[in-house]
């Protein structure tokens, strides 16, 4: 019975993440939070990194497939984020907890009404070639995407994706599938360590059961990003932004 219904979970959050290239665990999380409460943070962590990593990796492929990936911003980016999630998993313990999340909650609620208001100029280019990047923004930006990524909880481009796009310039199609490509990377190495670590001991059927409907759904979602302009893209962002950012907000006031 966990296994039928934790498909089509998995289904919608390969669609959805991959389309707006943000992995799709602000999607599974608040069902996982529901209905296995009782499951110890980590382990729920662990299992929807899991599942991102299978969205990733399948979205990733569909979009090389589309020659959408710039594999040398990927490089980079995935180089200086993840030192980035190391430092902020270090430092966590030492912030103030609460405070913290609400303050962030509400910069990512006041982003995404703004995007959705108001998406702004963005450049529709589908060529993952040539696009040109400053490599110190880069470089910082993309660590502190990182560090915010294990201080928040949450897969690392639905952060990356708007920093792509409006500071670094990427086209909207190049930044979904770029953020697609660096998150299969960093997601692959967080889900070996919890593996090692037995984090995911006991729940395999769940890890497999999300797998089986985010493959499915990345590349309905690679797919449906074709038929959809940048600026509904952006609006697609805003909304797994807001998700994120209630998400974060429950969790501090509860």
């Amino acid at each position: 019975m966990e296994f039928i219904w934790l498909v089509p979970v998995g289904f919608i959050a390969g669609a959805f993440g991959t389309l707006v290239g943000a992995g799709g665990g602000f999607i599974a999380m608040p069902f996982l939070l529901v209905f296995y409460k009782d499951s110890p943070p980590e382990v729920l962590t662990a299992v929807s990194l899991a599942m991102i990593c299978g969205n990733s990796v399948s979205g990733s492929i569909a979009y090389a497939k589309m020659k959408r990936i710039n594999y040398r911003a990927g490089l980079l980016f995935a180089l200086a984020a993840v030192p980035g999630s190391i430092i902020g998993a270090v430092v966590v313990d030492y912030i103030p907890r609460r405070e913290f999340d609400i303050f962030f909650g509400i910069i990512m609620l006041l982003v995404s009404v703004y995007l959705i208001l108001k998406p702004g100029k963005v450049r529709e280019s589908h060529d993952g070639a040539g696009n040109k990047f400053n490599l110190w923004i880069s470089t910082a930006s993309s660590f502190f995407v990182g560090l915010l990524s294990s201080l928040l909880g949450i897969g690392g481009g639905i952060i990356h994706v708007p920093v792509m796009i409006y500071l670094l310039g990427f086209p909207v199609h190049l930044a979904t599938a770029t953020s697609h490509f660096v998150l299969a990377i960093m997601t692959f190495s967080a889900t070996v360590f919890h593996i090692c670590t037995g984090n995911l001991t006991g729940r395999y059927q769940m890890v497999l059961a999300l797998i089986v409907g985010v493959i499915a759904g990345a590349q309905l979602g690679a797919w449906a990003s074709n038929k959809i302009g940048g600026k509904g893209i952006i609006k697609g962002l805003a909304i797994a932004l807001l998700l994120a950012a209630a998400r974060i907000l429950w969790l501090a006031f509860n």
